[in-house]
C-alpha cells in the first residue's frame, strides 16, 4: 500500500462521527434520506444551508421533509451548482461518476489518481463539507451520496457527456446487449464464461478495475489500438465508426474496450478510461485558487492622486453631459433608448468614443440624474435630483456616482451588441440589466484590495481567479443545456481507414474565460470603468475606494468569501467615509481665469459654478484637461448679449474674474458685436425685419443669400418675410448680421435658455440576482418554524380505532365534541396534542400544542410550532390527536 493510500485509509475514521456546523455530533445511525440527514443537523447547520441557498426560504418550508424536497428541485440545484467554486464542482463531478454511495477514499482516489496530490488531500475535506452544508451531498464519509438531481446534471449520458470526459460504466453501456454478445466479449478478453448477463458484466468490470490484469490485456494491444484509446481517454469518449471498422478498432470492440453506444458510435467505458488515466476523474484538478499577481507597484500617494484626478474628470464629464441636455435632450426611441445618431452626437460633444459616451449616460441614469420626461413627445432630460446633486460638495457627488455604479445592474458594455432576438442594444434602452454585475464589480475590486496598497493587479490573474470561483456562472447549467464544451477528438489513427468524429460535445467546468463569457466580460468592463470613475488609479485600488467597499485601508484578506463585504458598515456611512478621504485630494475650485491676447481664456483649475456657467455662455470650450481653454468668438459674444448682458456688463465681468488685464482685441470684439447687436429687429408678422437704416435693408434685399427668406419691403425701414422669426434670425446671422428678436411691444427679447427638468424620477431599481441574502433574524425565525413544523409532522400520534386511514401530511379530522373533549383532557393532564388548524385566510397547518385553558370557544396553550403561547378558536381546529409520548 502506497503512502497516499495509507493516508486516505487513516483519514476515514477521523472524519466519521464528526460534527456539523453547530457542533452537534452526527447521528449514530446513517441517514437513509436527505430529510433524515437534515433532521440530524443542529440549528447552525440548517441556518448555514438557508444562508447559502436563500431560494429555499421562498416561502419558508413547513418542515424538514419539504425543505429536503425543495433542495432537490432542478432549479434550486442548478443555482447551487452555479455558485460552487471550481474544486467543489470538480468534487461533485467526481462523485457523479463514482459508485452511489461512494466511500471517502474512493472519492479521494478519483481526484488524486495513483500518484496522489497533497493539495487535493488537504482541500477535499473542506469541499465535502461545503457540498454537505449546501445539501448537495449527504451521508457519512463511508456512504457519500449526491442528491439525485445533481447526479443527473453531472453524470455522463449519451446526450450529455460528463464534464470529466468519462463515458458510461460497463453496466450502463452494455444494458440491452444480447447475452451471446456479452459471452463473446468476455471470451475475447480471456475471461471464463458465465451463466448469466449480470455475472458477465460483473466479470468484465472486475477486469477493467484490476490494474494488473488490465495492464496485461493492454500489453497485447497493437500500437494503433493504443493510439485510438489515447484519443478517447480524456474525452469525449464517443467515436463514430464505419460499417467495416479498421482492425485496431475491431480489436478494441471485440474485447469490450470500446462498446456500442449506437449503430455507428462506440464509447470508451468509464472503468477502462480511469485505468488509462491513472485513476483520475479530471485531467487537471485545481484545489487551490489562483493567486492574484501584481503587475506594477506605485506609492499609495501616487495612486490616490491619479484616482482623484480621474474622479474630478468624471464629475466634469457628467456635468458637461447634463449641461448639454439642460434645455431638453434627444428623443426617446419608440422601443426605448437613444438612437445611434444621438449617441454619436453626444460622443462628439464630449470628445469621447461612443462606448464611453454610453457609460456616462448609463451612469447618469443609474444615479437618478437623467430620465425620460414621460411626455407624449418623450425626450430625455435631467431630473430634479440633478440640481440637488449639483449643490453637494464634489467629493460627495463622486461618492453618489460610485455608489450607484457599484449597486447598479445596468451594463454599458453591452451597448451596440445584439440581444437574443438579433436586435441592437441601444444606450439607455431596455435589456441592459445583468444581475451578476454588482457581485462581479465588488468582487473584482475586493480582489484588487488583497494586494498591498499601491499595487496594480494583473488583469489576467483577476479573470483566472473569478473563473475559478464561479466556473459555471454566465453559462447554462440546466434545462437540458450543459455548460462549456471540450475540444472534439476522433478515434481515427494514421493507418486505420476508420472514419471517426467526436460524439456529443462534453462540458468543461474548467474552461478558461472567453470573450463570450458574461462574467469575464463584466470583469473586464469593471476594470476599465473603475479607472474612469477614479476608484482605481493606474490600475491600483485607491484609499477612497477601499472605504467605499467597507474594506480596511490596509491589505484585505485574500480568502474573503465571494461577495462578502468587510467592515459591516452601512453603505451610506461607507460613502461618507470615502468622500471624506477623497475631498483633500480633489483640486480646489478657482474664481479666476487668465485672459490672453489671442481671444482665449485659460482656467487654471476647476472653476466655481457661477463663473463656469457665465463663461460657458460667453465663450466656447476649445480644449479640456488640467487647464481648460475657452475661446471668444463673435457668435459666443452675441450669445451672451442675447441672454440679456450688455457690453459694459461683459467688460466688468471679465475684469473682475481675470488675473490679467482684459486684452484690447477682446474688448474691441465685445464692443464691435454689441454695436451691431440689435441694429436689426425681427418680429412676427409672420416675420418682419425693422431697421432705422434703410440702406442696410436695401443691402439685405440685394444679397442673393437672402432669396430663401423671401423678403419684400413694406416701408423704408421694414421688410416682411415669408418665414418664421426663428428661421429669419438664423438666416440673417448666417449672412453675418447681428439681428435681435423683439416682442409685439417692440422690446428686445432676451433669449436666455430655459432649463428643462423631468418630473421627479427615481433611479432604476437593480435587477436582483436571485433571492436576497437572509439576515440573522430571518434565519433564526425560519429555523424555528421549520423545526416546529417538523415536530408537528413527525410526532407519533395515537390513532382512534374507528378512524379511517390518513395519508402523510393530511390534517386530522374529528368531530367538534371529540375535539373539545381531547383538548380539555390535555389541559387537565398538561400533555401535548397534535391539531389541524385553518386560519382566517384558509391556510391549513399542523401544530403541536400543550393546552392550558379551554373556555369560551377558545383553547389557549403553548404552541411548539410557533414557540409561544397562542389562543385558537375551537371552530377552526379541523381535528385533534393525542401524542404517543408527552412532547411538553
Amino acid at each position: 500500500m502506497g503512502t497516499g493510500e495509507r493516508n486516505r485509509e487513516a483519514h476515514v475514521p477521523e472524519r466519521n462521527g464528526g460534527t456539523d456546523g453547530s457542533g452537534a455530533t452526527r447521528a449514530a445511525t446513517a441517514p437513509r434520506t436527505l430529510a433524515e440527514a437534515l433532521r440530524a443537523r443542529g440549528d447552525e447547520g440548517l441556518a448555514a444551508l438557508l444562508r447559502a441557498r436563500p431560494d429555499l426560504l421562498s416561502p419558508v418550508p413547513n418542515d424538514l421533509t419539504q425543505l429536503a424536497t425543495r433542495a432537490g428541485t432542478r432549479a434550486s440545484v442548478v443555482r447551487a451548482l452555479e455558485r460552487l467554486d471550481r474544486f467543489a464542482l470538480q468534487t461533485a463531478e467526481a462523485l457523479a461518476v463514482a459508485p452511489d454511495p461512494a466511500p471517502y477514499p474512493v472519492l479521494l482516489a478519483l481526484l488524486t489518481g495513483d500518484d496522489g496530490d497533497g493539495a487535493v488531500e488537504a482541500a477535499l475535506p473542506h469541499a465535502v463539507e461545503l457540498l454537505r452544508e449546501q445539501a448537495l451531498l449527504w451521508g457519512d464519509d463511508d456512504r457519500l451520496r449526491l442528491v439525485r438531481t445533481a447526479r443527473e446534471l453531472l453524470a455522463p449520458s449519451p446526450q450529455h457527456p460528463s464534464p470529466t470526459g468519462l463515458g458510461p460504466s460497463v453496466a450502463e453501456a452494455t444494458a440491452g446487449m444480447s447475452p451471446g454478445r456479452l459471452q463473446e466479449i468476455i471470451a475475447a478478453a480471456g475471461l471464463p464464461p458465465t451463466h448469466d448477463p449480470v455475472s458477465a458484466v460483473a466479470s468484465l468490470t472486475e477486469l477493467f478495475t484490476d490494474r494488473a490484469r488490465m495492464g496485461a490485456l493492454l500489453d497485447t494491444a497493437a500500437p494503433d489500438a493504443l493510439a485510438v484509446l489515447d484519443r478517447l481517454v480524456w474525452g469525449p469518449p464517443y467515436g463514430e465508426v464505419t460499417a467495416d471498422p479498421a482492425p485496431p478498432v475491431r480489436w478494441l470492440r471485440d474485447r469490450g474496450l470500446l462498446l456500442p453506444a449506437s449503430l455507428r458510435t462506440l464509447v470508451l467505458p468509464r472503468e477502462a478510461a480511469l485505468h488509462l488515466r491513472g485513476g483520475r476523474a479530471h485531467r487537471s484538478v485545481e484545489a487551490v485558487p489562483p493567486r492574484v499577481e501584481v503587475l506594477r507597484e506605485y506609492r499609495p500617494q501616487v495612486v490616490d492622486s491619479a484616482a482623484a484626478g480621474q474622479a474630478h474628470t468624471a464629475l466634469a464629464t457628467v456635468e458637461e453631459l447634463l449641461r448639454e441636455w439642460n434645455e431638453g435632450g434627444p428623443a426617446v426611441l419608440r422601443s426605448g433608448g437613444l438612437s445611434v445618431r444621438d449617441l454619436k452626437r453626444t460622443a462628439a460633444s464630449l470628445d469621447v468614443s461612443e462606448q464611453l459616451a454610453s457609460f456616462w449616460l448609463e451612469l447618469c441614469l443609474g444615479a437618478g440624474l437623467l430620465a425620460s420626461d414621460g411626455e407624449a413627445d418623450e425626450r430625455y432630460a435631467p431630473t430634479p435630483a440633478y440640481d440637488d446633486w449639483l449643490d453637494l460638495p464634489p467629493a460627495e457627488r463622486w461618492a453618489r456616482l460610485a455608489t450607484a455604479w457599484l449597486a447598479g445592474t445596468r451594463t454599458a458594455g453591452l451597448v451596440g451588441g445584439m440581444d437574443s432576438k438579433g436586435r441592437t442594444l441601444s444606450a439607455l434602452g431596455p435589456d441592459l440589466d445583468r444581475s451578476p454585475a454588482p457581485e462581479v464589480r465588488r468582487r473584482v475590486l475586493t480582489l484588487q484590495a488583497t494586494l498591498p496598497p499601491g499595487a496594480a493587479a494583473d488583469p489576467e490573474t483577476v479573470l483566472a481567479r473569478l473563473s475559478w470561483e464561479r466556473p459555471l456562472r454566465g453559462t447554462a447549467a440546466g434545462g437540458g443545456t450543459r455548460t462549456g464544451t471540450a475540444a472534439p477528438t476522433g478515434t481515427g489513427t494514421g493507418t486505420a481507414t476508420t472514419s471517426t468524429t467526436a460524439g456529443p460535445p462534453a462540458r468543461s467546468a474548467v474552461a478558461s474565460p472567453s470573450p463570450t463569457d458574461l462574467r469575464s466580460r463584466l470583469a473586464v468592463w469593471t476594470l476599465n470603468e473603475a479607472e474612469l470613475l477614479g476608484l482605481t488609479g493606474r490600475g491600483a485600488l485607491s484609499g477612497p475606494a477601499r472605504a467605499l467597499l467597507n474594506l480596511p485601508l490596509a491589505e484585505a484578506a485574500p480568502d474573503r468569501p465571494v461577495g462578502e463585504v468587510g467592515g459591516g458598515v452601512e453603505p451610506s456611512l461607507a460613502a461618507s467615509r470615502a468622500a471624506t478621504l477623497l475631498a483633500p485630494l480633489l483640486p480646489e475650485a478657482v474664481d479666476h481665469v487668465l485672459l490672453q491676447a489671442d481671444l482665449t481664456a485659460v482656467a487654471p483649475g476647476p472653476l466655481r459654478r457661477p463663473l463656469a456657467e457665465t463663461l460657458s455662455v460667453l465663450a466656447d470650450v476649445e480644449s479640456k484637461g488640467g487647464a481648460t481653454v475657452y475661446r471668444f468668438t463673435p457668435g459666443s459674444v452675441r450669445r451672451a448679449l442675447d441672454a440679456g448682458r450688455s457690453a459694459s456688463d461683459l467688460q466688468e465681468f471679465l475684469a473682475a474674474h481675470s488675473r490679467t488685464p482684459v486684452p484690447q482685441p477682446l474688448a474691441y470684439l465685445i464692443d464691435d458685436v454689441a454695436r451691431k447687436h440689435g441694429h436689426l429687429r425681427i418680429g412676427a408678422a409672420s416675420a418682419y425685419v425693422r431697421c432705422d437704416d434703410d440702406a442696410l435693408l436695401g443691402e439685405i434685399l440685394a444679397d442673393k443669400r437672402s432669396a430663401s427668406l423671401r423678403l419684400r419691403r413694406l416701408a423704408p425701414t421694414v421688410l416682411a418675410a415669408q418665414t418664421d422669426p426663428a428661421s429669419l434670425l438664423d438666416g440673417l446671422r448666417a449672412m453675418g448680421y447681428a439681428p435681435a428678436a423683439e416682442s409685439a411691444e417692440g422690446d428686445v427679447l432676451i433669449t436666455r435658455a430655459d432649463t428643462v427638468r423631468t418630473p421627479p424620477r427615481s433611479a432604476p431599481v437593480p435587477v436582483p440576482d436571485g433571492p436576497p441574502a437572509p439576515d440573522a433574524t430571518l434565519l433564526g425565525a425560519a429555523v424555528r418554524a421549520i423545526r416546529a413544523g417538523d415536530l408537528a409532522s413527525t410526532a407519533v400520534r395515537k390513532e382512534r380505532p374507528d378512524a379511517p386511514p390518513r395519508s402523510p401530511g393530511e390534517l386530522p379530522r374529528t368531530s367538534p365534541a371529540d375535539t373539545l373533549a381531547t383538548v380539555q383532557a390535555a389541559a387537565m393532564t398538561g400533555s401535548a396534542v397534535w391539531i389541524g388548524y385553518v386560519n382566517a385566510d384558509g391556510a391549513a397547518s399542523q401544530r403541536v400544542i400543550a393546552p392550558v385553558r379551554v373556555e369560551g370557544g377558545f383553547v389557549t396553550g403553548y404552541d411548539h410550532t410557533a414557540d409561544e403561547v397562542r389562543t385558537y378558536p375551537l371552530h377552526r381546529i379541523t381535528g385533534v390527536a393525542e401524542l404517543v409520548d408527552d412532547e411538553s
